[in-house]
């Protein structure tokens, strides 16, 4: 579902909480830019794996620039970096999800294995 543009520019980053909220509100959707091996590792139902070095190719075939994203890694550096990148080339709703999917874990869902 993509949510119309309201003109206000969101933070680059987004806590686990506030990202768990708008999950169950179906008003974001998940991007995960950590490689293959840590996606089957540990992920969040849902989410698309897009490893970080693909975004570029990927993301205008992919990703709608006018839908609420959030970017999904292991800490919350590489996500912070393709949110920024993301934003570089017109997509104004993404963000990156603060402290990665280890946050994730501690915070929101206990179940997902952190490593």
């Amino acid at each position: 579902m993509t949510l119309p543009y309201t003109g206000i520019m969101l933070e680059y980053e987004i806590t686990p909480q506030d990202a768990a909220s708008l999950l169950r509100e179906q008003k974001v959707r998940l991007i995960d830019v950590r490689e293959p091996w840590e996606f089957s590792w540990a992920r969040i139902e849902g989410s698309l794996l897009m490893p970080m070095g693909d975004v570029p190719a990927r993301a205008f075939a992919e990703l709608d620039p006018d839908e609420r994203l959030v970017i999904v890694c292991h800490h919350g550096q590489r996500s912070l970096s393709v949110t920024a990148w993301l934003r570089n080339q017109g997509f104004e709703q993404v963000q990156s999800l603060r402290g990665g999917i280890d946050a994730w874990s501690a915070h929101v869902d206990t179940a997902v294995p952190r490593y």
